[in-house]
């Protein structure tokens, strides 16, 4: 199996005027294409940060990021965005989709933006996939917090990625909605192939995956592979 994301020595370093912080350090860890991973630990441990690194939605102080065998530590904002486009998708936990479009609408972007033919059908069919298609007119202020995620799911998926980020992608959500949310996810990762890498408080959530990554003060703790009885 290929390596879809390698992390070599990984540190973000911000300043405030010449004070540093260091919130990241010595981050090291690679995964396989198909491998599932939670990034956990206490609030304020770096998860997010290093899951925007990861992405490449920033650049690390030092290190290396790659993905699918592309480094990103010095292209330009426009070359990562198009990385992004081409290999990467996102699930936020605010969900993030745009008001101003319906629900197929929003599926339809990343399609769009690669250019792709039969937007509409393949945005369709994934809402259909998601439970949604009868909402497909609506807004996200008509939709449920449950159907504004299950819409950012159909939209992850739009562009079959090679790795998915999710940011506590049920963060937001009541325990049976954001059960039926994890379902949907990890279903829909399996069927694809998909490579997901989420960052979660939800240790139920975390143990769905095949490995969990726990970082504390910016650092990795510990690293280990799971054992979950329900995963194929």
């Amino acid at each position: 199996m290929s390596v879809i994301l390698e992390i070599k020595d990984l540190e973000k370093t911000y300043y405030s005027g010449n004070h540093p912080l260091t919130v990241l350090q010595g981050i090291n860890f690679s995964l396989q294409a198909g491998d599932t991973c939670a990034i956990v630990g206490p609030s304020g441990s770096g998860k997010t940060t290093l899951l925007g690194l990861c992405a490449g939605l920033d650049r690390a102080s030092s290190g290396s990021v790659v993905l699918n065998g592309i480094k990103l530590d010095n292209l330009s904002e426009d070359e990562r965005a198009q990385v992004r486009n081409q290999y990467v998708g996102f699930i936020f936990q605010n969900f993030q989709l745009i008001s101003t479009l319906t629900a197929v609408e929003n599926v339809m972007v990343p399609l769009e933006l690669r250019g792709e033919r039969n937007v509409h059908k393949q945005a369709m069919e994934l809402l259909e996939r998601v439970g949604l298609a009868e909402r497909y007119d609506h807004y996200p202020t008509q939709l449920s917090g449950g159907e504004q995620q299950r819409v950012s799911l159909a939209r992850a998926f739009s562009n079959k990625p090679t790795i998915l980020f999710a940011d506590e992608p049920t963060g937001n959500l009541d325990e049976e909605t954001g059960q039926k949310v994890e379902n949907l996810l990890f279903d829909l990762n399996r069927e694809a192939g998909t490579t997901l890498v989420l960052v979660t408080h939800d240790l139920e959530l975390a143990e769905k995956t095949d490995r969990i990554i726990r970082i504390k003060g910016g650092a990795v703790v510990s690293d280990q592979v799971t054992s979950v009885i329900n995963k194929d």
